[in-house]
């Protein structure tokens, strides 16, 4: 009889910023080192975007790497998704229709190097396409996440059954924030990666923070890579209340 065993302890290293600015450049610098360091090592970089106003700053920044003079070779660049809400492909608040406009339209990443959730599908339909979409990928280099209010990574929300997930990629109904229906990489496929970094700002998400320092079971505390996440947020945010 074989025993599941637990995830190791989330372990938490913060990264506090004065400004927002600060931490997007910090985060830019961040990707881009951890590029080059995969392509040295392994030949190329498989990246996980997240959705949301932070992301999309740090991406619009990664867009002016060459025309600064920066070598990203995005040739080597993998690009992947944590999430997507089940919309139409170029709808506004697709998260691949955001980091495709802020970015990768602009850059020479080749275009089946870009893997989008077909979430246009239906959440069902697209969490199987993606899962074995995932299948012959190893570790993930880095994983950019965000947190919401409410606590909730990508979209593994609070109150919903995917705690115990096995699968790569999850259909989510009923989500609390429209539209109901999604796709989200689970928690356990996040923490296979070598790197992940969530980015953090807006003093809505003081509570989250809070409850997150405090050792609470937010979802996202369930992300357990083996070499710990780094948690990139405005200095205020530490301020416990």
């Amino acid at each position: 009889m074989v025993t599941a065993t637990a995830p190791a302890p989330q372990q938490c290293r913060w990264h506090t910023f004065t400004s927002l600015a600060r931490l997007e450049q910090a985060a830019t610098q961040t990707i881009l080192e951890a590029a080059r360091a995969a392509i040295a090592s392994r030949g190329a970089f498989r990246i996980v975007l997240a959705g949301g106003s932070t992301p999309r700053n740090v991406y619009q920044m990664l867009r002016q790497t060459n025309a600064n003079g920066g070598d990203a070779a995005w040739r080597a660049w993998n690009i992947y998704f944590g999430d997507e809400r089940c919309l139409p492909p170029e709808h506004a608040e697709r998260n691949s229709h955001m980091a495709q406009q802020a970015w990768l339209n602009h850059v020479a990443i080749p275009q089946q190097q870009v893997h989008t959730i077909p979430a246009e599908l239906g959440a069902q339909a697209a969490a199987e396409h993606y899962a074995r979409d995932l299948m012959n990928v190893d570790e993930f280099d880095l994983v950019l996440l965000g947190l919401g209010e409410d606590g909730h990574t990508a979209s593994l929300f609070p109150n919903h059954d995917w705690e115990t997930a096995t699968a790569a990629a999850l259909p989510v109904h009923n989500a609390p924030k429209p539209p109901p229906d999604r796709v989200s990489l689970s928690a356990q496929r996040l923490s296979r990666a070598r790197a992940v970094l969530f980015l953090v700002s807006g003093k809505g998400k003081q509570q989250a923070i809070n409850a997150w320092r405090a050792g609470m079971p937010i979802p996202a505390a369930s992300i357990t890579p083996p070499s710990g996440v780094d948690v990139y947020l405005d200095a205020a945010l530490l301020a416990l209340s």
